[in-house]
């Protein structure tokens, strides 16, 4: 274990045998860090905090603070972080309040670049992509494999679909579904993430598939609910579209048009 002197852990803390801790920062009661986790200076840990093996988190980044709710009472509620993340300068998370889970979620092996906030009750997938000053409002959910453009503001309550594309200073204030791009300052979609999906390998009968969905659910103007149906009636069903529709058909807030 290396820590730097003037570090600051709290003997309540939990650290495996190889965790780096560097210049100023500070790791407060009921944190837990997984192996080969590297943490720059000046960063704070509140608990309760659990962070998994591998990450590197950069200076002056913030974590396991009160959520920014002004219901919040203090309660015990935590931050779990898996492993293999990076989490760039300024970044903060908050710890969750107790509407819904009492747990904020970072999944596994995601990139959240510089100045990016994610909220009280957020629940992330993996291998996602936040840029600079990407904002995530409280009880958003993030599926795996999204990406977020810089300066993009997401409102509460909102779901993004895995491997969903966000253009940069977009304002989401509804479901991005998945495998779909969304751009604007009122977003709004713009087809298929093809080169993402070709990208990740994707077949071109399941890419092809999913463009004529999106053709039959927004571009033809009809109500949501008939275009699924008709999605139903003319494309056979392959896993991509299964997930696309579910996602669907399981909105609360409203979905992207």
């Amino acid at each position: 274990m290396e820590i730097h002197p003037s570090a600051i852990i709290s003997p309540d803390a939990e650290l495996a045998p190889d965790v780096k801790i560097g210049p100023y920062s500070i790791v407060g009661d009921h944190v837990t860090i997984g192996r080969n986790t590297v943490i720059g200076s000046h960063v704070v840990i509140e608990g309760p905090t659990q962070i998994g093996e591998g990450n590197r988190i950069y200076p002056f980044v913030s974590i396991g603070s009160p959520p920014q709710d002004v219901g919040y009472g203090g309660e015990e509620t935590r931050i779990v972080i898996g492993d293999d993340n990076i989490i760039r300068e300024y970044v903060t998370i908050n710890r969750a309040t107790t509407k819904q889970e009492w747990v904020t979620v970072v999944g596994h092996r995601n990139y959240i670049m510089a100045y990016a906030h994610i909220a009280h009750d957020c629940n992330l997938g993996d291998e996602i992509v936040m840029s600079n000053v990407a904002t995530l409002a409280g009880h958003t959910t993030i599926g795996d494999n999204a990406s977020l453009g810089g300066l993009v503001a997401v409102h509460q309550f909102v779901r993004i679909g895995t491997h969903a594309f966000i253009g940069g200073m977009s304002g989401i204030d509804k479901d991005v579904p998945p495998f779909m791009m969304a751009a604007g300052i009122k977003a709004k979609l713009y087809g298929v993430n093809q080169k993402g999906l070709n990208r990740l390998g994707f077949s071109k009968e399941a890419i092809g598939g999913l463009k004529r969905a999106y053709k039959i659910i927004w571009r033809d103007n009809r109500r949501l609910s008939e275009g699924i149906s008709q999605v139903r009636e003319e494309i056979e069903s392959f896993p991509e579209l299964e997930v696309l529709l579910g996602f669907l058909n399981d909105s609360k807030r409203g979905v992207m048009r």
